[in-house]
């Protein structure tokens, strides 16, 4: 199992341990480090900004949000930021929510959001590929542009600059099992938000029969610390609001999958006192055996015990959110 550094997203302004934290993950060993999106610093820039500071560890984003951007506008940071690190880009691409999509990004939900993502791919792997001009005659992306407002000149492209790998990998962050059987077919990768290693079939069946090669990199808090509840706070700060806060009262894809991994009630609560307000009990409601579960959080010996549960699954790659260099370098020495 590879490990990767997983930096997430900018809250008030940017961290002054990033650079430091890939160049030790650099140094350790790890395979990768990523970078994330949500509504305020994007995934590409603090990716390029490593890059230049480290030599061999692979970027990748998790997630670039299809919203934000389209696929060719995708396509063109990766091929450009693949070039710039000599090949080390790994795409990772995700939907988000309603509330994401139409408050921030001003752009509808897709009705179907499996065919939205699976035009979005095909437009960003024509790219990639330059074999011909990019076309598709899709219900969410159309190139050239063919809808009733346009002008009708639009005109089939191919990229100017040519890709240094049309086979750079792309890997999709998914929730839902119909969504992570599609990804299973169109992408090189998936990206896991929550993974509990013991209780795979809650993502569906289309984990048992994955073809070779295939990426399946979940993120994880990774804490080295002798207090295991002290240890989970952050866990469940992330998931009050990831739960609570992140997607519509009626609409909430991780407050879903928090469900469906059998703590319904707990979910529905967490989002009932998050939107009212009450944002510390909420996060005092989540528990801490769910955060337990995708995580690794306590003393050295409890986190190697933990971690055999990860190695035995179809993870390929664990992606730690670790908040310190000790914590990175015990990882490191119990995957070793």
């Amino acid at each position: 199992m590879r490990l990767g550094l997983a930096l997430g997203y900018w809250g008030r302004g940017p961290s002054p341990d990033h650079v430091a934290l890939a160049q030790e993950a650099e140094r350790l060993g790890y395979h990768s480090v990523w970078t994330a999106e949500s509504w305020g610093s994007d995934a590409f820039t603090p990716l390029t900004w490593i890059a230049a500071r480290t030599t061999r560890i692979m970027l990748g984003t998790a997630v670039a949000q299809m919203a934000a951007r389209s696929p060719t506008t995708t396509a063109m940071h990766a091929l450009t930021l693949d070039h710039l690190s000599g090949g080390r880009v790994m795409l990772g691409l995700g939907l988000s929510g309603p509330q994401v999509v139409e408050g921030w990004y001003g752009r509808p939900f897709p009705a179907s959001p499996l065919t939205a993502t699976r035009e979005y791919v095909d437009v960003v792997r024509q790219v990639l590929r330059r074999e011909a001009p990019v076309e598709v005659a899709g219900r969410f992306h159309s190139h050239p542009y063919r809808g009733p407002d346009g002008t009708g000149l639009g005109k089939a492209l191919k990229p100017i600059t040519h890709p240094l790998r049309p086979d750079l990998p792309v890997l999709l962050g998914a929730e839902g099992p119909k969504n992570v059987a599609q990804t299973t077919r169109i992408a090189d990768g998936w990206l896991p938000l929550y993974w509990a290693p013991t209780r795979p079939e809650v993502y569906g069946p289309a984990l048992t029969d994955l073809r070779e090669g295939f990426v399946v990199a979940p993120m994880a808090q990774v804490r080295v610390c002798d207090d295991v509840a002290e240890g989970l706070l952050p866990v469940k700060i992330m998931l009050g609001f990831y739960i609570g806060g992140m997607g519509h009262g009626s609409r909430n894809f991780h407050a879903d999958l928090m469900a469906r991994m059998g703590y319904e009630e707990e979910a529905r609560r967490i989002q009932d006192l998050f939107l009212s307000g009450r944002r510390e009990e909420a996060v005092q409601a989540v528990p801490d055996a769910f955060a337990d579960e995708i995580s690794l959080v306590g003393p050295r010996e409890r986190i190697a015990e933990r971690l055999e549960s990860w190695r035995k699954g179809p993870v390929t790659d664990l992606l730690a959110l670790s908040p310190d260099a000790h914590s990175l370098r015990v990882l490191a020495e119990l995957n070793s």
